[in-house]
């Protein structure tokens, strides 16, 4: 029983925080929510676990169809950065704000960026694409992330300070139309460095709450030096460019670390 550890934590975890939310906010909503999100994740893990090789792919798609298609056209929650912003003028904790609390800003401590490798709908699309293993140097422009970081907040205080009225079907709309421009990045980005993954290392404003966080994770993936022959296997099939052989929190790109686990099932001598 003990390989099965990690995906019982997991759904403990989310158990806690449904169930938590559940009587704070006397809402079933976030009961079924957030026990949908970790039976999802934990349904990975264990499958992961029994070397299925589509397990993270299929928590990817369980979770980001659930909250593009459900969360945000049906029931018009906008679940980007900008609605995250909007609620936060509102000062309403909902929707949004608990999504980023739980995924983005305190989750992380505990999981990293597991979001960015389970749950993102943006990268569940941009993993299509073919472009899985980065062929070219990683390029000195991550600095763009903070532009488009800045660029959802103005947006969103502009509307606030401008008083401009129906802001809930602005959000709708941004929503859209955001997720059009991301995807349409994206696909370029991936096209034009060969990289599926390239959105999120450069463009991504998510990022910014991330990998500060991400820094202090407790779950993270570990280099037995003893079993490590140096092939160097981990650090070429990584699709963050993070190296794995250093257990230090500085490690190159440490905040980078999705938990995809390709550098686990690729090891040859089983060392991480």
């Amino acid at each position: 029983m003990k390989k099965y550890i990690l995906p019982i934590i997991m759904l403990a975890l989310f158990e806690i925080v449904a169930v938590t939310l559940w009587l704070v906010k006397d809402n079933l909503f976030y009961l079924f929510n957030f026990s949908y999100i970790g039976i999802s994740i934990s349904f990975g893990l264990f499958l992961f676990i029994k070397k299925y090789k589509y397990a993270r792919r299929m928590v990817q798609l369980l979770v980001g169809m659930y909250m593009l298609i459900y969360l945000g056209l049906i029931s018009n929650e906008n679940m980007q950065i900008e609605g995250f912003w909007y609620y936060l003028f509102t000062g309403v904790f909902e929707a949004a704000t608990i999504h980023y609390a739980v995924a983005k800003i305190f989750g992380p401590l505990i999981f990293g960026r597991g979001w960015c490798g389970y749950a993102c709908w943006t990268a569940m699309v941009l993993e299509f694409l073919p472009y899985k293993v980065q062929q070219q140097p990683r390029k000195n422009i991550d600095f763009i992330r903070y532009i488009t970081f800045s660029a959802s907040f103005i947006f969103v205080a502009v509307l606030f300070l401008c008083h401009v009225g129906n802001i809930e079907s602005i959000m709708f709309w941004s929503f859209l139309i955001g997720n059009i421009i991301y995807y349409a990045l994206g696909i370029i980005l991936a096209v034009a460095f060969k990289d599926n993954r390239a959105f999120c290392k450069y463009i991504c404003p998510i990022t910014v709450f991330l990998k500060p966080m991400s820094y202090f994770s407790l779950l993270r993936i570990k280099c037995n030096k003893e079993k490590c022959i140096s092939c160097g296997k981990c650090k070429k099939i990584c699709p963050m460019n993070v190296d794995m052989t250093d257990n230090s929190r500085n490690r190159k790109n440490a905040t980078e670390c999705i938990l995809c686990f390709e550098c686990v099932k690729n090891c040859p001598k089983n060392a991480l």
